[in-house]
């Protein structure tokens, strides 16, 4: 007797039993099933993602394969795994960016807890999943991220549209490429008002997926400008484990929650000492702090970065962890953060708006 070929229905009721684990919604239900054909018994789809950094793919693959195979008829199930970044919503009053689907602001409550490395590290773990990335230097007066990043030379403007410079798979723009290296900046809120959108509305960012700002350590003048005027989907913020900078972060997630901008996580750095030689953690500036900090607030722990001097050297030779050395335990917990980081970006476009835009 011939075997009976199974019918779209039966398939997608059978994958409607795989669950993003994230988002708590069925794949079916998400729009993830893109290209279903049934040919006889071998069944093909697309399963496209909100974001190429989706830290269950390999199992969200398997899963759906298994529920396929389990339909009467099926012999052979072939998946295709893309993705497409889901777009950030844009508040009422704040004007979008062309091209640029998710702003994200990484902040600190104070100097000194490691933002600019983390956020650098961040960037590129993002660009390393496939996913279009920039990065925005924020802190006018304290330029670092051309350094970090490895990054020389000036950019020049075609069609009156000044051009990124790159690295590592990451779009960059700072103040550092405009000025010399010691050379100080003393400016007054509006001038910071005005290169802050100059870098963001007249900067020829191209297409990207994710834009991440590093901002200065504070909540003053550069925060507020941002804020006020740019259509931030979320905000990271960074901080050590010790009181005096938990104290800071603190400011930093009521800031940005009085303007309305939803935190999307801790990272904790310096969280722990690993020595090479024995592996023994030592616990130099307290341990713990961040994930206690974001339990309190309700908001997501992303994280722990150890202190290691290959992060330090990656940031002196502009040769960051993740991209010199990413098999490195330091360089895989940025790359869980970026997962989770990414995520975050999903759920809250997904709370956001009554469905997922795709672009």
């Amino acid at each position: 007797m011939a075997s009976q070929i199974p019918s779209e229905q039966n398939i997608l009721n059978a994958l409607r039993t795989v669950k993003d684990p994230d988002l708590h919604k069925d794949i079916v239900t998400l729009n993830f099933i893109k290209d279903l054909k049934i040919e006889g018994g071998k069944v093909s789809f697309t399963i496209e993602l909100t974001t190429p950094a989706c830290p269950v793919k390999d199992r969200m693959e398997q899963w759906a394969r298994e529920a396929v195979l389990k339909v009467d008829g099926v012999r052979e199930v072939d998946i295709l795994m893309s993705s497409s970044v889901s777009k950030g919503a844009v508040a009422a009053g704040k004007q979008s960016i062309d091209g640029i689907k998710n702003i994200i602001a990484v902040g600190s409550g104070k100097g000194g807890v490691g933002k600019t490395t983390v956020t650098v590290n961040l960037a590129i773990a993002l660009a390393q999943t496939g996913a279009a990335v920039g990065l925005m230097d924020a802190d006018i007066y304290g330029p670092n991220v051309p350094l970090m990043m490895g990054i020389a030379g000036k950019p020049y403007a075609v069609e009156n549209r000044i051009q990124t410079l790159s690295n590592y798979g990451v779009r960059v723009m700072s103040m550092g490429f405009l000025t010399s290296d010691d050379t100080p900046l003393i400016w007054r809120g509006p001038m910071l008002h005005n290169v802050i959108q100059q870098f963001l509305r007249q900067v020829d960012w191209g297409q990207l997926d994710y834009l991440l700002i590093d901002l200065p350590p504070g909540t003053g003048d550069v925060q507020l400008s941002l804020t006020q005027t740019v259509p931030l989907m979320g905000a990271v913020i960074v901080s050590t484990p010790q009181d005096v900078a938990l104290q800071d972060a603190r400011k930093a997630i009521l800031m940005f929650r009085q303007v309305r901008v939803d935190v999307l996580g801790i990272v904790e750095n310096m969280s722990y000492f690993q020595c090479p030689k024995c592996n023994e953690r030592t616990h130099i500036f307290s341990h713990g702090g961040g994930a206690i900090t974001a339990a309190n607030f309700g908001v997501p722990f992303l994280g722990e970065v150890p202190l290691n001097t290959s992060l330090r050297e990656g940031g002196d030779t502009g040769k960051p962890v993740v991209a010199s050395d990413p098999g490195s335990p330091v360089a895989i917990a940025f790359k869980e953060i970026a997962e989770k980081v990414a995520a975050q970006v999903s759920i809250a476009n997904l709370t956001n708006s009554d469905s997922i835009v795709i672009e």
